[in-house]
C-alpha cells in the first residue's frame, strides 16, 4: 500500500496565511492549482513573446506540486520562515526531508517521476524562477482579494509582494501582471 496520493489529497487542510485575519481562508490545494494556472501562463507568454522554449504543460504540473511537503510541514509563515538567514536555511533542509518522506510514498517505479515534479528546482534556475514567480503572483492575488475586501491586514503584505514583483526583471512576469491582473480587480458584472 502506498500513501503518496492520499496525504497530497491532505493540502486541503493546510492552510495559508496562518498569523493573519483573512476574509477568505486560502488552503495549500487551491493555492497550488493557482500557481499551476500562472505558471502555465507564464511559461506560454515567455515561448509566444520572449523567445522562450519552455514546456508550459511540464511546469504547471511542477507548479502543481511546487508545495505538496507542506502536506508534511505545514505552512509556516513568512514572518517566521525568513526571520533569519539561519532559520530560512534550517526550513529549506526540513522541506527537502518532507520532500524525500513523500517520494517514499511511491512504488521503487514511480519515484523519478514526482520527484522531478517535486523538486522542482532541479530543474533549472530558469524555470524555478518562473514558479517562484507565479508563486508570488498568487500571493499578490491573494492580498489584492483581502485588501479589496476591506481587510488591512493585508495591506503591508500587498506593498511588500507588489515591490518584489516590480522588480522582477522575467518579461513575461510584466507581461503577466500588466494585461491580466487588473482583470482581478473587476467584479464578474464589469468582466462581462
Amino acid at each position: 500500500m502506498y500513501h503518496f496520493f492520499a496525504y497530497v489529497s491532505k493540502l486541503k487542510y493546510i492552510l495559508r496565511w496562518g498569523l493573519k485575519r483573512n476574509v477568505e481562508d486560502e488552503n495549500v490545494k487551491e493555492h497550488s492549482f493557482d500557481v499551476a494556472v500562472i505558471a502555465h501562463a507564464l511559461a506560454i507568454i515567455k515561448n509566444r513573446y520572449f523567445d522562450g522554449d519552455l514546456n508550459a504543460d511540464r511546469i504547471a504540473m511542477m507548479a502543481l506540486y511546487h508545495d505538496a511537503s507542506e502536506v508534511l510541514t505545514g505552512d509556516l509563515p513568512g514572518p517566521i520562515k525568513y526571520f533569519n538567514p539561519s532559520i530560512a536555511e534550517a526550513y529549506k533542509e526540513v522541506e527537502k526531508a518532507a520532500e524525500q518522506k513523500l517520494i517514499t510514498m511511491l512504488p521503487d517505479e514511480m519515484r523519478s517521476d514526482f520527484l522531478s515534479l517535486i523538486d522542482y528546482k532541479a530543474s533549472g534556475n530558469e524555470i524555478g524562477s518562473l514558479i517562484k514567480s507565479a508563486d508570488i503572483i498568487s500571493a499578490y492575488l491573494k492580498c489584492i482579494q483581502e485588501v479589496d475586501a476591506g481587510n488591512s491586514e493585508f495591506v503591508v503584505a500587498k506593498k511588500r509582494v507588489e515591490l518584489l514583483l516590480n522588480n522582477n526583471a522575467q518579461p513575461e512576469v510584466k507581461f503577466f501582471m500588466d494585461k491580466f491582473v487588473p482583470s482581478y480587480c473587476l467584479t464578474l458584472d464589469e468582466l462581462g
